[in-house]
């Protein structure tokens, strides 16, 4: 072992907290940093919100700078008069039309349901165990993922037999909602339509078709299938609408999600034939500093004067790193509106293609910092309210050179497929030829990508014979 000394020069990037606090604002959603913002005013005593009231008596950037550098001797390095923008609209201005709060509702899951019901049903212990074991094995759809088979070889109960595992499946399956504990669709389906009351019209027709003939619904003709049922083609159209009064994946009636509401971070409306950007000021509201803590910087004692210059230069990096934040967002977002005019003006179809390089080189900011200035930041605008992201969009070369955003280019197919014939659907070959005479040239194989991508089915599946 011999000990030595070694000289390495190099470059390393070092985040100071400014930065770092300018980085943590910029990524937050409008929940978070108005959490953020509550924490900051209760933690720090030099900050307050603006009002009618403190506008007159509190201290702007410029006031309180000049204090600090009298009684300190510290340099100015930026005024900063307000929190937002100067081009950030009036409150009332903004608001009175567009009102939105972000709220989350609590909402049972499937499994608790299911356990709900269980505890309201008389089941022996080892019943229950079986209950339980099968609750287990449902999926958000209400479909069973493991066969009767395999959940009596999990439980490896020598008390327990196979039949009396069929014996609990079924009597889960009369749980609601009805169709829950299916093997497959074709389950599903009649275990809700023997649920029906036994009085229901054409419930006896409809349950045949299903049994026997559910693979050939979408293209058997009609009067063969009657034909078969040995009934007629208007009693079988009639069991057919009944099927599709029924619900494929009754799970997903009963779940975790929670509808969440969003605040729009910006707001995009036309003005004299030119669309306008403007923050939403209810997002991050105006602050200011409390004059009666700065005064303690020259009438104060020694104490006081060292409380109040630490909370003075942290509120001083906040209120700068909040004005950061919203002039990088409106930047961005008038960058975006910029590009996808014709978007606001056609919808999706007139969207362009887009991606964070072009905004990045436009407003001299690096793309990572574009893509934490686009992540959960919504845009309300007259089509509707849409998260930033939405707006950028991967090129698909189109007709003569020209590109195409891939958004708009599902929008035609969805379009198409919308106004297509439902007995001589589009198959995705004529899709790409009816897409090439709207100039948009893509190949059959990118059509087919982005109809499954729209969970539209291919044409056979979307035949219909009535």
């Amino acid at each position: 072992m011999k000990q030595a000394l070694q000289l390495k020069l190099g470059q390393q990037l070092a985040l100071t907290p400014q930065l770092q606090q300018a980085i943590k604002l910029l990524q937050l959603s409008t929940i978070d940093l108005q959490q953020i913002i509550e924490e900051t005013l209760e933690s720090n005593a030099l900050l307050e919100r603006e009002s009618e009231e403190t506008e007159q008596e509190g201290l702007d950037f410029a006031e309180t700078a000049a204090i600090e550098d009298e009684s300190e001797g510290l340099a100015v390095d930026t005024v900063w008069e307000d929190a937002l923008p100067s081009s950030a609209p009036p409150t009332q201005s903004s608001a009175i039309d567009f009102d939105f709060s972000e709220q989350d509702s609590e909402e049972e899951s499937l499994r608790e349901h299911l356990l709900w019901q269980l505890n309201l049903t008389r089941f022996s212990d080892s019943d229950r165990v079986i209950a339980l074991a099968l609750i287990d094995a449902v999926d958000e759809d209400g479909r069973l993922v493991q066969t009767p088979e395999e959940i009596h070889q999990d439980l490896a109960l020598e008390e327990i037999d196979l039949d009396e595992v069929i014996a609990v499946l079924h009597r889960l399956q009369h749980f609601e909602p009805s169709g829950v504990f299916a093997a497959d669709l074709r389950e599903c389906l009649l275990i809700q339509l023997r649920q029906l009351p036994t009085d229901t019209l054409y419930r006896d027709i409809a349950g045949a078709l299903v049994s026997r003939y559910l693979h050939q619904l979408p293209t058997a003709p009609p009067r063969q299938l009657a034909r078969k049922l040995r009934t007629s083609v208007e009693e079988l159209e009639c069991a057919i609408q009944l099927i599709r009064t029924l619900d494929p994946t009754p799970g997903a009636s009963v779940g975790t999600d929670r509808t969440e509401y969003v605040t729009p971070d910006v707001f995009v409306r036309q003005l004299d034939n030119r669309w306008q950007v403007e923050l939403n000021p209810d997002v991050a509201p105006k602050l200011r500093v409390n004059d009666h803590y700065v005064s303690m910087l020259n009438n104060g004692s020694a104490t006081d004067r060292g409380y109040v210059k630490e909370h003075l230069q942290e509120a001083r990096w906040f209120m700068k790193s909040l004005q950061s934040r919203n002039e990088t967002l409106l930047k961005v977002a008038s960058k975006i509106v910029e590009h996808q005019q014709s978007f606001l003006e056609v919808g999706e179809i007139g969207m362009k293609p887009l991606v964070l390089a072009d905004i990045a080189g436009e407003v001299d900011l690096h793309e990572s910092t574009v893509s934490r200035a686009t992540t959960r930041k919504y845009m309300h605008t007259p089509r509707g309210t849409f998260e930033l992201k939405y707006f950028f969009s991967s090129r698909v070369s189109g007709h003569e050179g020209d590109d195409i955003a891939s958004t708009a280019i599902k929008a035609a197919i969805r379009q198409l497929i919308a106004n297509e014939d439902v007995r001589k659907p589009l198959s995705d070959a004529k899709l790409c030829a009816q897409l090439k005479d709207q100039g948009m040239t893509v190949a059959r194989r990118t059509i087919a990508k982005y109809r499954e991508q729209l969970a539209i089915p291919p044409s056979n599946e979307r035949k219909r014979l009535n």
